[in-house]
Order: C-alpha cells, then sequence, then structure tokens
C-alpha cells in the first residue's frame, strides 16, 4: 500500500499543478515543466554544435587536431597577417640593420623606426627587470643615468645586450668577479664595517661616528683598488662601479655594503642575441641610449 501511495501523482492543492513528491518541512516541489520556447533554443544549439564540430576544427588530437571541412583556422590569418607585416616591413629592416649608429642618429626617419622597434622590445624584454621607463630597481641598473658599469656608447650597450652579464650560455658574456671578503674568511666583521665606512666616506655620505676611517682606507688599498681604483673611480674595461658618486646598484647604506662586502654580488643579464635578432638588437641599443644615459 505504502509502494502505491510513493508512485501515485500527487498535485499542489493552491495550483492543481503536480508535484515531485519531494517535501522539505511541509514544503512540496511542483513539477514544472521548463517552457517550450527554452527547450527549443537549447536543443538548437546541440545541433549548432554538431555542425560547428563539422565545419571547423574543433576535436584535439595526439598532435593536431581535426580541420573541418573548410579548413578554416585563426592562426592561419595570423600567419599571413605576420607574414604581410613582415614583407612590409623588410625595407625597413634592411635599411636599419645597414645603417651605422650614426647614421640612424642622423636620419630622422630612421632614427623613428629604431625608437619605436626599440621600444617594443625593450617592453617585451627588458621592463620587467629595469621598469617600464628604465627607472631599475635594487639590483637592476637605472639606464636613465650616466652611470655605467660598462659604458654607455652604442657599440658598448650593443655588446652588453647580445653577450649579457654573467651569462653562463655565452662565452663571450662580460663578466666581473667581486670576492666575498666576509664569507671566504678574507675579512673579519670589524675590518668589513671599518672599509663600508671608507666607502661611504668617499662617496661624500656620513660615517659612523667611531668609523676607523684610516683602517678602512688601508684595507681598501690592499683589497679593492686594483679593480676600483685608488680613487675609488671604477674601471669599466673589469665592470667594477665608481664607488665616489653614491650611486650603488645595491644601496650606499651600512646594510647594503656590508652585504655586498661579505658575500659578493653575482647579478645575470641574458644574451639577447640569443633571443632576438642583429635589427632588433640594434634598434633596442639606440632605445636604451637614448633613454638619457647614452654616451
Amino acid at each position: 500500500m505504502a509502494e502505491q501511495d510513493k508512485n501515485t501523482p500527487q498535485f499542489d492543492a493552491a495550483t492543481g499543478q503536480s508535484t515531485t513528491g519531494h517535501d522539505w518541512d511541509g514544503i512540496q516541489e511542483l513539477n514544472t515543466p521548463l517552457p517550450r520556447w527554452w527547450l527549443g533554443i537549447f536543443y538548437a544549439t546541440i545541433i549548432w554544435s554538431i555542425g560547428y564540430w563539422i565545419v571547423y576544427p574543433a576535436w584535439p588530437l595526439v598532435t593536431d587536431v581535426t580541420r573541418g571541412v573548410i579548413g578554416y583556422a585563426s592562426r592561419i590569418d595570423i600567419a599571413q597577417d605576420m607574414a604581410l607585416l613582415k614583407q612590409e616591413r623588410a625595407a625597413q629592416s634592411k635599411a636599419l640593420t645597414e645603417a651605422s649608429f650614426e647614421q640612424i642618429k642622423a636620419d630622422p626617419e630612421l632614427f623613428r623606426i629604431a625608437m619605436a622597434q626599440g621600444k617594443a622590445a625593450f617592453g617585451d624584454n627588458c621592463a620587467a627587470c629595469h621598469g617600464v621607463g628604465g627607472g631599475g630597481a635594487k639590483g637592476y641598473p637605472n639606464l636613465n643615468d650616466d652611470d655605467w658599469l660598462w659604458g654607455g656608447s652604442f657599440a658598448e650597450i650593443q655588446k652588453t645586450l647580445e653577450h649579457g652579464i654573467r651569462f653562463a650560455g655565452d662565452p663571450d658574456t662580460r663578466v666581473s668577479q667581486m670576492p666575498a671578503f666576509g664569507r671566504d674568511k678574507m675579512l673579519d666583521a670589524a675590518q668589513i664595517r671599518a672599509v663600508a665606512n671608507h666607502v661611504r666616506s668617499i662617496a661624500g655620505l656620513s660615517t659612523e661616528p667611531k668609523a676607523d676611517l684610516a683602517g678602512g682606507a688601508k684595507l681598501y688599498a690592499d683589497n679593492c683598488a686594483a679593480c676600483h681604483g685608488d680613487q675609488g673611480k671604477g674601471n669599466r674595461e673589469m665592470g667594477a662601479p665608481d664607488l665616489t658618486d653614491a650611486i650603488s646598484l645595491y644601496g650606499m647604506d651600512m646594510a647594503s655594503l656590508t652585504e655586498t662586502i661579505t658575500n659578493s654580488r653575482n647579478g645575470v643579464m641574458p644574451a639577447w642575441q640569443q633571443r632576438l635578432d642583429a635589427t632588433t638588437i640594434k634598434a633596442l641599443t639606440v632605445y636604451v641610449h637614448s633613454l638619457g644615459g647614452g654616451q
């Protein structure tokens, strides 16, 4: 008898609509069918999807996709557009490649092309480290000033871009190596602090009240002058920074200087000739040179 009652349709007294038989705290769910217009659209989309699978590329395969009866793919359009763009820019690229930096700078049209292409390449490849405007950050050089580790001429910038800095995959990469004076036990903590105070003093910055400046100067002469120079002016051939201008890649405060002297710094820049073509590197060179620190 219970089973018969369960299978017998029940109706809502207020609306006369059949119910699903579900009951929640005395509330019954009406068995209301979906609107016919909604069902029609739903079935139409199913038919449309089947047609789409047949006409357009849709189903992924192991190494490819189904091509569809019309063989259309948006990637084909993109490839055609890119080929047309390269063809249109071929003459410009050739002129840019063959011209010297001096010729590019002297020719307004060539300079405009180089700047546009260089700015795009900078945004895609360099801005992540150096910032959108080339202002840099701690550990990443500011390209807007005239403080260059390796030189700011066209030729020097191009070489840095092509071969990178301490980039293991390029035998001609720029290489500089500062000893880790503390980590390798060449100087103790007091001596490192004395050298750090000396560096701040030659940069025109304040030093600690009881700093051993005489001892720091002696330690500097014995350990640092070979690369940074007797006066601390640096050496671009070795990538040794100028210590007298109060500009430092990692900071000139006591904590940063102590860390640098203790453990050294070994930042890496990619060798872009392995990723960018010669024309793009030339345009990028022109753009970086124009940021304000080019020589």
